[in-house]
């Protein structure tokens, strides 16, 4: 039904249009600071693993192609993901689901407006525009990071470092990527907004619906990584 009502209102581009916009700014801008920060960490923690685990067994240079594949393949789009859910996730289901127990809902209706286009749609295409972007963002410096980390502490060279992260890459890996992002956007706005469009109960119904989002959004974030990961990496 919620998807029946998403495709319905599309044609109402005047109005959703310039929400989504300003929901844009909320998850990409918003949001910014803390995915870039994660994704810098955990590229100097790979690097500083994969050169310990290395040392003595297998050449540094292959430090640059650890890195860069888990930061691409993995860690930028999940961690990426993970974050929204939490931010942009609680922050949804609480705001809808407040709209909802205090009525602000129904008055759009009575008023002849749709809340899909007024609510709904803004959230999910921000979503869905911003977190390819975002996960894009977080893949650099997550491999910047790991870079300097590496230099730091292991003393591998440039030239070693950029040799292993073009030994393993194709530019499927960055198809991969963004196709996972754009998956983890749909997850992390459909759920809270659905989830919060729906909640009842007063003040208890609506923590229970911010609590519910990011609890489901994260394990679908998890269980879609894996499907995809068996369906479209070959083996």
């Amino acid at each position: 039904m919620l998807v029946v009502e998403l495709v319905r209102v599309l044609p109402e581009w005047r109005i959703w249009v310039p929400r989504t916009l300003e929901q844009c700014q909320n998850v990409g801008y918003g949001s910014l600071f803390i995915v870039l920060l994660v994704s810098a960490f955990a590229g100097a923690v790979t690097a500083l693993q994969a050169g310990y685990q290395f040392t003595g067994s297998v050449p540094l240079y292959m430090v640059g192609a650890v890195i860069t594949e888990s930061i691409i393949l993995e860690l930028g789009p999940v961690l990426t993901a993970l974050i929204l859910a939490g931010r942009i996730g609680a922050r949804y289901a609480a705001e809808l689901g407040t709209m909802r127990v205090t009525e602000q809902i129904d008055a759009l209706e009575s008023l002849g407006r749709n809340p899909v286009s007024h609510l709904l749609l803004p959230r999910i295409l921000a979503g869905v525009v911003m977190v390819p972007v975002l996960v894009a963002l977080a893949n650099g410096v997550g491999v910047l990071a790991g870079w300097g980390a590496a230099q730091g502490s292991l003393g591998i060279t440039n030239a070693d470092f950029a040799y292993g992260a073009r030994y393993f890459f194709r530019s499927f890996d960055l198809f991969y990527s963004v196709v996972k992002a754009e998956v983890f956007g749909v997850v992390v706005t459909v759920v809270p907004c659905y989830v919060g469009f729906t909640a009842s109960e007063g003040a208890e119904g609506v923590g229970r619906a911010t609590t519910t989002a990011v609890v489901w959004s994260s394990v679908l974030i998890l269980l879609l990584d894996t499907v995809l990961a068996k369906v479209l990496l070959p083996s």
